[in-house]
């Protein structure tokens, strides 16, 4: 699992996040606001308020969590099966 260790907000439904491992990007969110939960962005404060979680996740406040795992792909433009090699395998029966 990747780990943010640094999160910025930026205009737009943009953050800048860096990763433990040095990765470092940032990802639009802006299809997003306003849908289902994330109608808290609706005030823009609200989406401003972005922190990291005790698992390295994103959060605001207890409502919406986002996996950073999910955002390393939108970051580096890697598939599923680069970064965690066993999705490529075929059935597994024990």
């Amino acid at each position: 699992m990747h780990r943010i260790t640094e999160v910025r907000a930026l205009s737009n439904y943009t953050l800048r996040v860096r990763f433990a491992d040095g990765t470092e990007g940032t990802v639009d969110l802006a299809d997003l606001a306003g849908q289902g939960v994330f109608a808290l962005w609706d005030d823009y404060e609200a989406f401003r308020q972005v922190r990291i979680g005790r698992m390295g996740q994103l959060q605001w406040g207890d409502e919406i969590e986002l996996c950073p795992d999910s955002l390393y792909l939108k970051v580096t433009g890697k598939r599923p099966e680069d970064i965690f090699p066993t999705l490529g395998r075929g059935a597994v029966h024990a």
